[in-house]
C-alpha cells in the first residue's frame, strides 16, 4: 500500500506512533535515541511519519539515515510531482541517486518519472551504470502500462540444469528480487518458458531436471499491456506475480500483487472521479483555483447541454401557458429518469471494469436494464397516477404524467447501460459517461417524451 499525503490521518498516526518524540530527537540532536525509535517502525509508518513532519525537518532526519534506511520507506511513499521535486531539490544529489539506487526498480522510476528531466539526467549520472541502464529502460515505457509498473528485479533460472543447481541460483539472487515464491525459468535466448514455485523447488529431487518439473503454460502479460488489464488478469489467475514479455516472449520483468493493488486503487479512484464529473479526484492540499479548474471542464460542458433542456422547454411554451400544472411534475419526472439512468450506468462500468460483462452478453444487459426500467417505470407510474388522481381529480393529466413517467425512465435505464457499452466498443474509458453527463441526456429525452404526449392530448386537458 503507497501513502500519499491524502491518504493518512495525523489523529490516527499519532495513536500508533509517538511523532512528538521522534520530532524532538531530531530538534535536540538526539540521534541515538532518533535511530532506536524510528527504525524500529514499519516502513509504512516510517513513511508516514516523514509525511507529517515539516519539510525544514527533513534535512535532519537524511543526517540520520543511510540511503538505504531511506530507501526502504521511500518505496511506500506515492509519487507526488510537487513533493518529489522539493524533496529532491533539498537533497545532495548523490545521496539522492544512492537512495534511488537502493530502493526497488519500479519504484525508483516512479519517482523519476515526475521530477524534471534536467534532475533525472543528473540522478541517472551518479547511478551504477547497471542501476542505471534498467532505470533508462523502464522510464521507456508508458507510464499505465505493464512496462511502467514492471520490475527487472526477479529470480529466473535456465531449464537444462538441476534443482540443485537452481536452488544456488534463487539464493544469489534472492536479496535484490521482489518477490521470491516464483522462479520463472528461461532458455538461452532468454525466452519465458515456465515457471516454478518455491515449493516445487523445495519438495523436488535434488537431481531432477528443471524443464521436467516446470509448467510450461505461463501467463504472461505484453510490456504494452494497460495495466487495469494487467490487474484483472492477476485476479482472474489468482497470482502473486505475473511476467511481463515483449513480442517475441523474451523476458523484461514481472509484475507483484503489491503493485497491482496501488493499481486497482489508482482505476477505482479514476473511474470515481468520472462518474462525478471531475477530471480528477480533488487532494486535500489543493487551492480552490485547482480545484476550480479541475471542475470547470464538465460543469462548463453541461451547462450548455442544460441550454438544450431549456430550449426544448420553451418550444412547449404555449402547452405550459393552457396547462400550467403540467410544470409541476417536471421536477418528478426528470429526477426520476436522471435517477434510474445513473443506477443502469453504474452497473454497466462496474461490469465493464471488472471483466464480467463479455461481449457477448451485452445485448443481453441491455436488455435487462431496459426490462428494469419498464418495470420500475410502470410501478413508479400507477403510483403517481393514483395520487394525481386523488389530488388534483385530473384523471388525463395523471394518465400523461404516468406514461411519460414509464418511458422516460424506461429510456434512460436503457441509454444508462447503452451508452458506456458503445464507449467500451470504441476503446473511451466508459467512466466518462458520467452521472451528470447521463443524467443531464435523459432531462433531455424526458421532457421531450412529457411535453410531446401532453401536446397530443391537449386537447383532453383543457
Amino acid at each position: 500500500m503507497m501513502v500519499s499525503k491524502d491518504n493518512f490521518s495525523k489523529e490516527e498516526l499519532e495513536e500508533s506512533v509517538d511523532v512528538e518524540r521522534i520530532i524532538q530527537s531530531i530538534e535536540q540532536d538526539d540521534l541515538e535515541g532518533f535511530r532506536s525509535y524510528f527504525l524500529g517502525l514499519h516502513r509504512y509508518e516510517q513513511a508516514e511519519v516523514f509525511l507529517s513532519l515539516d519539510e525544514s525537518l527533513h534535512s535532519k532526519l537524511y543526517h540520520y539515515l543511510s540511503p538505504d534506511e531511506v530507501a526502504l520507506f521511500m518505496d511506500n511513499i506515492d509519487p507526488d510531482e510537487e513533493m518529489f521535486e522539493r524533496i529532491f531539490d533539498r537533497i545532495d544529489s548523490i545521496y539522492a541517486a544512492d537512495i534511488l539506487t537502493e530502493m526497488s526498480y519500479d519504484n525508483a522510476v516512479d519517482i523519476l518519472s515526475v521530477l524534471s528531466k534536467e534532475k533525472v539526467a543528473s540522478l541517472l549520472v551518479l547511478m551504477p551504470r547497471e542501476d542505471a541502464k534498467e532505470m533508462r529502460a523502464l522510464l521507456n515505457y508508458e507510464e499505465d502500462s505493464a512496462g511502467g509498473i514492471m520490475t527487472t528485479e526477479y529470480i529466473s533460472v535456465p531449464q537444462d540444469i538441476t534443482v540443485r543447481e537452481a536452488l544456488i541460483v534463487v539464493k544469489e539472487q534472492a536479496p535484490e528480487a521482489e518477490t521470491i515464491y516464483y522462479v520463472f525459468v528461461i532458455d538461452h535466448h532468454k525466452e519465458l518458458v515456465g515457471v516454478l514455485s518455491l515449493r516445487d523447488l523445495i519438495v523436488n529431487d535434488d537431481d531432477e531436471y528443471i524443464e521436467d518439473i516446470m509448467v510450461k503454460r505461463v501467463v504472461s502479460v505484453s510490456a504494452m499491456a494497460d495495466q487495469e488489464a494487467v490487474a484483472l488478469k492477476m485476479r482472474d489467475y489468482d497470482l502473486l506475480a505475473l511476467p511481463v514479455v515483449d513480442y517475441q516472449n523474451h523476458l523484461l520483468g514481472i509484475i507483484t500483487a503489491d503493485d497491482i493493488m496501488d493499481v486497482i486503487d489508482e482505476e477505482a479512484s479514476e473511474d470515481y472521479s468520472k462518474l462525478a464529473g471531475v477530471n480528477d479526484i480533488d487532494n486535500t492540499t489543493d487551492t480552490f483555483l485547482q480545484v476550480a479548474k479541475k471542475r470547470l471542464p464538465w460543469l462548463i460542458a453541461l451547462t450548455v447541454m442544460g441550454m438544450i433542456t431549456a430550449s426544448i422547454l420553451g418550444q412547449f411554451e404555449e402547452t405550459m401557458a393552457k396547462v400550467a400544472l403540467l410544470a409541476a411534475f417536471i421536477p418528478i419526472i426528470g429526477g426520476m429518469a436522471g435517477n434510474s439512468g445513473t443506477q443502469s450506468l453504474a452497473v454497466a462500468v462496474r461490469g465493464i471494469s471488472t471483466g464480467e460483462i463479455k461481449e457477448a452478453s451485452k445485448m443481453k444487459i441491455a436488455m435487462r436494464e431496459m426490462g428494469s426500467g419498464f418495470i420500475s417505470g410502470l410501478v413508479c407510474g400507477l403510483i403517481l397516477f393514483v395520487i394525481i388522481t386523488i389530488l388534483y381529480q385530473e384523471v388525463i393529466l395523471a394518465l400523461i404524467v404516468a406514461i411519460s413517467l414509464m418511458l422516460a425512465m424506461t429510456v434512460a435505464t436503457l441509454a444508462g447501460a447503452i451508452v458506456p457499452l458503445v464507449m467500451h466498443k470504441f476503446n473511451i474509458d466508459p467512466a466518462v459517461a458520467s452521472g451528470p453527463f447521463i443524467t443531464t441526456i435523459n432531462d433531455i429525452i424526458s421532457m421531450l417524451i412529457y411535453f410531446g404526449l401532453a401536446t397530443t392530448f391537449m386537447s383532453y386537458l383543457t
